[in-house]
This record gives structure tokens, C-alpha cells and sequence, in this order.
């Protein structure tokens, strides 16, 4: 049973459609990595399968309690400490423990920092631990690596890879390759909504074009 199934989706930004007929599966133990020029609705589509705004059209077959979101900002709170942090958002999602998380990110010398004097890379850190204290299987991420050096983003990866042979997913907008067997690419690009001189929307197939990385 897929984790997350899609069919036939139409989606907008700003009224605009970005994106039309598309349609993908997101299985247990697999990540998927979208792919496509700057503006194509990489973002949209993640934040509509994060449920922060609907689609045009089509169809999404998943349970939206099983989803974790990780956009472009962090989600901390500046005055409490990294591991603050992290026990709010554990106690949000009806989970205890947090121990996985700070080792997993490298955060354990800064457990007790306030999350106002980490630096951007650390923030992320802190941001993106708080994936793995939802204890959701389905994570649903946009550009995750950003601010991170080289050793964060492995870090990153490992987290991910961990996940996944959990029976875990992933779905996420990066340039980065984390060198993932597990990962397929979803371009995007047959999918771009195409605009007729009145300004409304035509519909075309589009193609899955799945390559494992």
C-alpha cells in the first residue's frame, strides 16, 4: 500500500496554476526527489501535500496524520534552548524522548544553547531533528539542506537513510544528491501548467519519468 498516492493533481499558486495532471506513488521504505527549473511549483505541490493550501483538482489518497513538514523556515522558537526545542515539538506530536534526535543532528554539546545563538547551519540542524521526534512516517521536505555545510548534509542523509529502512518515505525538493539507492527522480517539468490566451488551464498527460539516483 503506498504511503502517499496521487493522481491526476492540479495545482495553483497565487490563483496561477503551476502544475496539472499530475499523478505518482510514494511507497513505504522509497524516497522520491522532485526536480524541475526554478518556479515550476516544487513548493506548491510540497505544500499542498503538507495540506497548507488545496489543489485545483485531482485526487491524494493518504492519511494527513502521518505527515511531517519541513519547509524553508525552521519552526524554532528563538528563546527556548535546542533541547527545549525539541520537547516541544515531541510533546505537539504526542511523543517523549529526544535523545535520537540531538545525536542524530550533531546537537548534543548544544543541547542547552537558546536557539537565537545557534548559526544558520545549526538552526537547520535543530530544525530538521524536529523530524525525528514526530515519530510520522511520511516526510514532506523543501530544499532540507539548505544552510548546511558538507558534514551536515551526510549527517542529513544518514537520518534519511535511517528512516527509510525504518519503512519510512520521503518526498523532497533538493539540488543536492544524497546518494540514496533508495531514491527516485520525479521531474516535474512535463507536468507545467500551460496558460491559453484567456488565461485559463489546458490539461496534457504529462509522464512519470522515474530514474533511480
Amino acid at each position: 500500500m503506498s504511503a502517499l498516492l496521487v493522481t491526476k493533481l492540479s495545482i495553483a499558486r497565487g490563483g496561477v496554476p503551476v502544475l496539472e495532471g499530475l499523478s505518482f506513488a510514494l511507497e513505504p521504505g522509497r524516497a522520491l526527489v522532485l526536480r524541475g527549473p526554478n518556479g515550476i511549483g516544487k513548493t506548491t505541490l510540497l505544500r499542498t501535500l503538507a495540506g497548507l493550501q488545496p489543489p485545483l483538482s485531482g485526487q491524494l489518497d493518504y492519511d494527513p496524520e502521518t505527515v511531517a513538514y519541513a519547509g524553508h523556515a525552521d519552526g524554532l522558537k528563538a528563546a527556548l534552548t535546542v533541547t527545549e526545542n525539541l520537547h516541544f515539538w515531541a510533546a505537539v506530536y504526542g511523543r517523549t524522548g529526544i535523545a535520537p534526535a540531538l545525536h542524530a543532528m550533531n546537537l548534543e554539546a548544544l543541547a542547552g544553547r537558546p536557539a537565537h545563538s545557534l548559526s544558520a547551519g545549526q538552526k537547520r540542524r535543530l530544525g530538521l531533528a524536529r523530524l525525528l521526534v514526530t515519530g510520522r512516517p511520511v516526510w514532506v521536505l523543501d530544499e532540507p539542506t539548505v544552510s548546511l555545510d558538507t558534514a551536515s548534509v551526510q549527517l542529513f542523509a544518514e537520518a534519511v537513510r535511517a528512516h527509510l529502512a525504518a519503512g519510512g518515505s520521503a518526498l523532497m525538493a533538493t539540488h543536492i544528491d544524497l546518494g540514496l539507492a533508495e531514491a527516485a527522480i520525479l521531474d516535474l517539468t512535463p507536468y507545467r501548467a500551460t496558460l491559453p490566451p484567456t488565461g485559463g488551464s489546458t490539461g496534457h498527460p504529462g509522464a512519470f519519468d522515474e530514474a533511480f539516483a
